[in-house]
């Protein structure tokens, strides 16, 4: 019995340590994660084809979609050679510019969402031991 309890411990161990190195790679990853701040050129406010769209409120399909129907857009503004068109106020590049500013904001969201997720799963696979040990030495390092 006292064996299988030593290779259980061994076991545990052994798992944290994994888990410890999978939480260093989380938070190698997070420390990349750039904080974008979605600063429009346009009011965000955009109608195509009758529809009003508010980029503020939309989900990424939808702003993948309308960007693809704004690249159209400029393709044929170019094939016909017209120059200074607007739509709602906006060139069409700025209203890219901002659709893919937005693309990226909200990319970038979720993946901390992703990464956060990850963390506390790799939190609560944590050996109470380990756990008890980590939470000391926060303590220690708070009291130096």
């Amino acid at each position: 019995m006292e064996n299988f309890t030593g290779e259980k411990i061994k076991m545990s161990e052994k798992n944290d340590e994994k888990i410890l190195t999978l939480k260093k790679l989380v938070d190698e990853k997070k420390s990349k994660i750039t904080n974008v701040r979605f600063v429009p050129t346009t009011n965000c406010l955009i109608s195509i084809d009758g529809s009003n769209f508010n980029l503020n409120v939309l989900d990424k399909d939808t702003l993948i979609l309308i960007l693809v129907k704004l690249n159209m857009y400029k393709k044929s503004l170019e094939d016909l050679k017209i120059s200074n068109f607007k739509l709602s106020g906006y060139s069409i590049e700025d209203w890219m510019t901002d659709i893919k500013l937005k693309l990226n904001v909200l990319e970038q969201k979720e993946e901390a969402n992703s990464l956060k997720q990850l963390e506390k799963k790799l939190e609560d696979l944590l050996s109470t031991d380990k756990k008890i040990e980590l939470e000391i030495g926060d303590i220690e390092n708070l009291l130096k």
